[in-house]
């Protein structure tokens, strides 16, 4: 299980990480009235600096003087006495007017949308979809979808949701997990994009149409080639002929308790199959062992005992073996069947990464 510690910390940069594309994003869509505001204070405050003369002592303001001048037009206060000259007339009706103006339209749109995320709605979840990397994408959020998340995030990894519907029963839990959801579409591209699918670890189409998790997949698969796909199936001959023609692992998920396994076949860990011993998800794995592996040299009774797993097969160049003998050293290239849990074999598989 991930650290909570880690997770909030975690959370935490991820958060502000996206407040600063937010910010980007916001100040994309505000630049006009940002860009003519601001050409406004510093226009006022240059003339009221270089043209304004006081009617008593006839000496002009400070460069200073003239910003706070300026700032305090707009919201009707004049602080300097009415000028003689028809042009700086001029600018003390149009400041406060067109002040206001672009505050209203630009300064506090910006700043409501920037705090306010629960009105940006959409945008927010673009926002912080955009800056996850690696992560899980779950089309779909009926009970299989709901609880594959639960699963998800309880493995420790991240995840971005994608459903049509904003009133479904399980959309608001998922926003309350802190998981961006893209409100729309998983079979239109763009919403694929959206959830970050070019960035994306795995897809799991998990809607109730199997054409649809297959269109979905298949998108995904064409805009990163690399992902792992993992799909709910509901007929078995067409999930096989899936499997053979496009390389897509499928499950059948019809009922809650399939939704760790759904989960974990999702996980870069080459699970071949899992099932339930008791309340305990066990899972067979497929383990080659890298040539800079931290595993080289640790026999398998090591690899058992300090790993806390079962190997139910052993296979080198020369050797193929049901029941391998428990002292043999591993090697680059040995290929294992492992029984284990998705905790363990995370744990193998780092050490088989080093």
């Amino acid at each position: 299980m991930p650290d909570p510690q880690l997770v909030v910390k975690k959370n935490r940069r991820r958060n502000l990480k996206a407040q600063f594309r937010d910010a980007r994003v916001l100040f994309q869509e505000s630049q006009v009235s940002l860009l003519l505001f601001a050409l406004l204070i510093f226009g006022g405050t240059l003339i009221f600096h270089f043209a304004y003369h006081d009617p008593a002592s006839g000496e002009t303001p400070s460069f200073s003087e003239s910003l706070y001048v300026t700032f305090s037009m707009i919201f009707f206060q004049a602080l300097l006495d009415f000028p003689s000259e028809w042009y700086l007339q001029i600018l003390f009706f149009v400041i406060p007017i067109v002040g206001l103006t672009l505050v209203a339209d630009g300064i506090l749109k910006f700043g409501t949308a920037l705090f306010n995320k629960q009105e940006r709605g959409q945008k927010w979840q673009v926002s912080m979809a955009s800056i996850y990397r690696d992560h899980i994408i779950v089309c779909g959020l009926g009970k299989v979808g709901y609880r594959v998340i639960l699963e998800l995030l309880r493995f420790g990894k991240d995840v971005v949701a994608v459903e049509i519907d904003e009133k479904g029963r399980f959309f608001d839990k998922v926003m309350a997990l802190n998981v961006p959801v893209i409100l729309g579409d998983a079979t239109r591209s763009e919403n694929l994009r959206k959830a970050g699918v070019q960035y994306a670890d795995a897809i799991l189409p998990a809607t109730n149409d199997q054409m649809a998790n297959l269109e979905i997949a298949l998108d995904a698969r064409e805009i990163n080639p690399g992902i792992k796909v993992v799909m709910r199936m509901f007929d078995q001959e067409f999930a096989r002929k899936v499997e053979k023609g496009f390389g897509i692992h499928t499950a059948f998920s019809t009922s809650a308790l399939t939704a760790p396994i759904f989960a974990a076949a999702a996980m870069r860990l080459n699970i071949k199959h899992s099932f339930y011993v008791g309340d305990e998800l066990m899972n067979l794995s497929e383990l080659i062992i890298s040539p800079e592996s931290d595993l080289i040299g640790w026999s398998l009774n090591r690899l058992e005992r300090e790993m806390d797993l079962t190997v139910l097969y052993f296979m080198d160049g020369e050797i193929r073996d049901i029941h391998p003998d428990k002292e043999r050293v591993l090697d680059a290239g040995d290929d294992l069947l492992l029984l284990a849990s998705i905790e363990t074999l995370q744990k193998v598989r780092r050490l088989n990464q080093n």
